[in-house]
């Protein structure tokens, strides 16, 4: 196995299990209710919101690995899904799970989703 593929993978599995931890259901008794008064449970709504964030970020980059894998899988490893050239290797190693070459990245930017 390759050390890329057993560095995402390792990653695949650390995100998976965070994951896991934020959709757990709070205990019985845990949550606290949103109250009538101005600033109950604000406290407990930001900590939610921050939350759904770090698991849409956890998503995202669980997206951004298996798209990684499945490169590996069909040899295209390294070559950029927008223009078709080659990434270049600093930048894989950097960033190990990244699908564009860093002038697709900038012209696409932070939200671009490959096309399916």
């Amino acid at each position: 196995m390759s050390p890329v593929r057993e560095e995402l993978e390792q990653r695949r599995d650390e995100i998976r299990v965070r994951v896991a931890e934020l959709a757990k259901r709070p205990e019985l008794g845990a949550a606290q209710g949103f109250g009538k008064r101005i600033g109950d449970g604000t406290v407990e709504a930001i900590s939610r919101l921050t939350e759904i964030g770090v698991g849409e970020t956890l998503e995202t980059q669980l997206e951004r690995i298996d798209r990684a894998l499945a490169k590996l899988d069909d040899g295209t490893y390294g070559i950029c899904d927008n223009c078709g050239q080659p990434i270049a290797p600093k930048r894989l190693e950097a960033m190990p799970d990244v699908a564009l070459c860093v002038d697709c990245a900038r012209a696409n930017g932070p939200g671009y989703r490959r096309r399916r």
